[in-house]
């Protein structure tokens, strides 16, 4: 029987003669489910599709992984390295033996996590390759597609490895989370946000979501929430969930953005 795979998000559902009805993520209204219904397949069908995975260096310690053609919503993965074990952080939704034998080399795996339930996608299967812990936040174990002996369930902050922290900050998703990475940007420190924080295409602003592809906003409560799980750590550079980054003044701009998008919830923005 095969597992299958929501073609729309990458969401992996459990081995079943028959596929679900439908996928609960692209169900709920923070995803879509396409005009022509709801899409399944399978890893053999990726397989054939010629997919292959991609890992280059984003900074020292931090690589990313990507697969072309690109499955589901199509998110870079980045992994984490440092002396005492890796993370891998937002995994796509198709793994295949390239990509575990280029993880391999460089280190292996500690942990697996991802930012929120749209990119939960392959955890289990990255998991199971390293005999890695997979972390899930609590307020969002309803979302799990793939239900798995190895999911540990976590709450507020982490301290997954030295230096490298996962804080909840809500918002998109009541469990939706970031890393914080201490050695990174040069030891000023970065965020690996996903779309908990969204980092815009001109590279120079964030913005906060509740739906990206429905184009619906976040609450301004839910935005200073994020705004003050973050506030404790140290940052300068940002990582989005797919190739934006805010290379420098991270804070600042997070700032900046947070206060301009309120501006606009208030109806207080300048016309100019």
């Amino acid at each position: 029987m095969p597992a299958w795979i929501c073609a729309t998000c990458g969401n992996h559902y459990p081995e079943s003669d028959d596929p679900p009805a439908a996928c609960v993520i692209c169900a709920d209204e923070r995803q879509w489910v396409p005009r022509s219904g709801q899409r399944w397949t399978t890893h053999e069908e990726l397989v054939a599709g010629d997919r292959h995975t991609e890992i280059w260096e984003v900074e020292p310690g931090l690589l990313g992984i990507g697969v072309t053609p690109s499955v589901g919503i199509g998110q870079r993965a980045l992994l984490v390295q440092t002396g005492q074990g890796n993370l891998l952080w937002d995994p796509p939704g198709f793994v295949d033996d390239q990509a575990i034998e280029q993880v391999r080399a460089a280190g292996g795996l500690t942990a697996v996590t991802a930012s929120h339930p749209h990119f939960y996608g392959a955890m289990a299967d990255w998991a199971h390759a390293f005999d890695a812990e997979l972390l899930v936040p609590e307020a969002d174990r309803d979302w799990v597609t793939y239900p798995d002996p190895a999911i540990r369930y976590w709450a507020g902050r982490v301290d997954v490895l030295p230096g490298v922290t996962l804080i909840q900050c809500g918002g998109h998703f009541p469990g939706s989370a970031v890393v914080h990475v201490a050695a990174a940007a040069g030891g000023a420190g970065a965020l690996l946000t996903g779309d908990t924080i969204f980092v815009t295409p001109g590279e120079d602003r964030l913005s906060f979501i509740w739906s990206a592809p429905n184009r619906l906003p976040l609450p301004e409560p839910l935005i200073r929430g994020i705004l003050d799980a973050v506030r404790p750590f140290a940052f300068d550079r940002i990582y989005g969930g797919w190739a934006p980054t805010i290379s420098e003044g991270a804070r600042e701009a997070l700032e900046a953005s947070a206060a301009r998008y309120i501006q606009f919830l208030r109806g207080e923005a300048p016309e100019d």
